[in-house]
């Protein structure tokens, strides 16, 4: 015997078996901003999880322009940094009935770009990047004309980045960060120093290592070049990067790196050449993510509010529209531990 067709409920079934109009079990159901009474909203979620109702996405996002869903793209969801963004814009999108596709771009430009393009296709409301730009002109101008066009089709950008576009932008203060670290570190008696710098192209790693350099110039202490390190914003990059200054011979008393992943590759590195920490060499990093709970020793960092920086660029996509684009500005605050201790 052929099966019979399962029915397919509709939002007009819900409002009847909730015993509510057509406008309050859609307000209930998808996320309006007009506040609908609790009593009411619970008996339209009542009667839509017993005829197992399924939203029409395509439907909605027909009548309203968009979807209730936030695009997050960051350089790479296993890193620290960005996961624990994802998790405050996740956190702050629920407050707005709003859903977190999250994707990650493994540090491809291109990538980026045919996320943002899918987004829009998709009629997502919003977009939120996180992560540096490079000084890719080209890039940062089809970057730009992307999200130009997704704005143009009623949805709201935020970057979590530097301002290179005109869109609302949380800007963490890197180069601040790293100047004031630097001026501390020398405070300590630290006078001979190396810096894993990370991506070559890539404006955080760029602004931190320079924002260090200026803060031991200001403290009368002078960076030779040769000390300065490239390599991957990753803990494999760490190591290789501090391997290849350990394997130089270099004269250095603390090491900077340019984030918190790159130092605790170099600090592994460090262990496995032999070298006891921070007696044979101290080691700074930058970010204060959650990991460095389990490392020892404690890693001296420049802290950054990690957990409220996605809700604020969350906001920056929800508030009403105002003059733009907007900017909001991130500070960082050195902490010191113990793998910079103070020199006798």
């Amino acid at each position: 015997m052929p099966s019979r067709a399962r029915r397919v409920f509709t939002l007009q079934d819900v409002a009847q078996g909730a015993d509510v109009s057509l406008a309050t079990a859609s307000r209930a159901l998808n996320g309006s901003t007009r506040r609908v009474r609790e009593d009411l909203r619970q008996r339209v979620l009542a009667s839509a999880a017993r005829l197992n109702y399924s939203a029409n996405a395509q439907a909605q996002a027909m009548a309203r322009g968009h979807t209730n869903v936030v695009g997050l793209l960051v350089h790479d969801i296993a890193d620290p940094y960005f996961s624990t963004i994802a998790a405050s814009v996740m956190s702050a999108a629920d407050k707005h009935h709003l859903l977190v596709t999250i994707a990650s771009t493994r540090r491809r430009s291109e990538r980026e770009l045919e996320y943002v393009a899918t987004l829009r296709g998709q009629r997502a409301c919003a977009v939120i990047l996180a992560g540096s730009r490079t000084d890719d002109s080209t890039q940062i101008g089809r970057l730009g004309a992307e999200l130009a066009a997704f704005e143009d089709a009623g949805g709201r950008v935020a970057l979590i980045s530097q301002n290179r576009l005109p869109v609302d932008t949380v800007m963490v203060e890197n180069r601040a960060g790293a100047r004031t670290l630097a001026t501390e570190l020398v405070a300590l008696g630290y006078r001979r120093f190396a810096v894993l710098a990370g991506p070559r192209r890539l404006l955080t790693a760029k602004d931190r290592a320079a924002g260090f350099r200026e803060g031991l110039a200001r403290a009368g202490t002078v960076l030779d070049p040769a000390d300065i390190v490239p390599g991957e914003f990753t803990r494999d990059g760490g190591y290789a990067a501090m391997s290849a200054l350990l394997s130089r011979g270099v004269d250095v008393a603390c090491v900077f790196a340019v984030n918190d992943v790159m130092a605790v590759g170099a600090m592994a590195a460090l262990r496995d050449g032999g070298l006891e920490m921070p007696r044979d060499m101290a080691v700074a990093g930058f970010d204060d993510i959650a990991t460095l709970r389990d490392v020892t020793p404690a890693l001296t960092t420049v802290r950054l509010p990690l957990g409220e920086i996605g809700a604020v660029a969350l906001e920056l996509v929800t508030l009403a529209q105002a003059e733009r684009p907007r900017r909001r500005r991130i500070k960082g605050e050195v902490v010191l531990r113990a793998s910079t201790p103070r020199l006798r």
